[in-house]
């Protein structure tokens, strides 16, 4: 697994194109039906992505030049602009993606070696650079789950859930909100401990499955327990 900038802007690529076969299948209807998420339709999900590319281009802009350049100008300012194009017909909506995400390509591309290691200041809190493509990729890959258009944990790439599982249990694990679990995944070959160990029950399943459970994308289904009995309630991801 790796979150090495260069080598994850193919993955970047093949999501981005993913997404952009469904969103190309949307019709005026399909843009106004609900997403998975609460208050959101599919256009409020198509127009989050396009303003997370370009929130990301000013992040890279910050890391390549030295300014203090915010991803978002504001959080009120961020849910305006998603507001304001959640309605837009099909085309634009398209277009928009397209453009949004060749400004990403072109940001990356021009970003020099010592620059990925530059300090930027993101809504989850300071990163360095070189995480930036990685967070690209889960919004693209998280989100095109969001649309409800067929795309689904299972159809993660296996190195995407992988990594998201190791990273959401890592968060999780420094969390006091989290209950405590052990996670089997590779055919129980591999496991992530949160929490004291000692009585954990143990939720074994394939790790895109773990992941989208953990951050809330799936109600577990697929999951087992041992001993048999409910899965644990992870708390909100952040």
């Amino acid at each position: 697994m790796t979150t090495d900038p260069l080598l994850l802007t193919g993955e970047v690529d093949d999501a981005t194109a993913r997404l952009l076969r469904t969103a190309a299948t949307f019709d005026h209807a399909d843009i106004a039906a609900a997403s998975l998420l609460p208050g959101w339709t599919r256009g409020h999900v198509l127009t989050h992505l396009a303003r997370n590319a370009d929130g990301f281009v000013n992040l890279l802009t910050a890391a390549r030049t030295g300014e203090q350049v915010p991803m978002y100008a504001s959080a009120a300012a961020r849910a305006a602009d998603i507001e304001a194009g959640a309605g837009r017909p099909p085309d634009a909506h398209l277009d928009d993606l397209r453009r949004s995400a060749d400004r990403f390509a072109e940001a990356v591309a021009a970003m020099p070696a010592e620059a990925w290691t530059a300090t930027v200041d993101t809504p989850r809190g300071p990163r360095v650079a070189a995480l930036l493509v990685w967070g690209r990729l889960r919004e693209l890959e998280v989100h095109h789950v969001d649309l409800a258009a067929g795309h689904r944990p299972a159809d993660w790439p296996e190195a995407f859930g992988h990594r998201l599982l190791h990273e959401v249990a890592t968060d999780l694990a420094e969390r006091g909100d989290a209950p405590p679990m052990v996670l089997r995944f590779d055919g129980s070959r591999h496991e992530l401990v949160i929490g004291d160990r000692a009585g954990a029950p143990v939720v074994t399943g394939a790790a895109p499955e773990l992941a989208a459970w953990l951050i809330g994308r799936s109600r577990g289904d697929v999951l087992t327990v041992t001993p048999d009995g409910p899965l644990p309630e992870p708390p909100e991801w952040i």
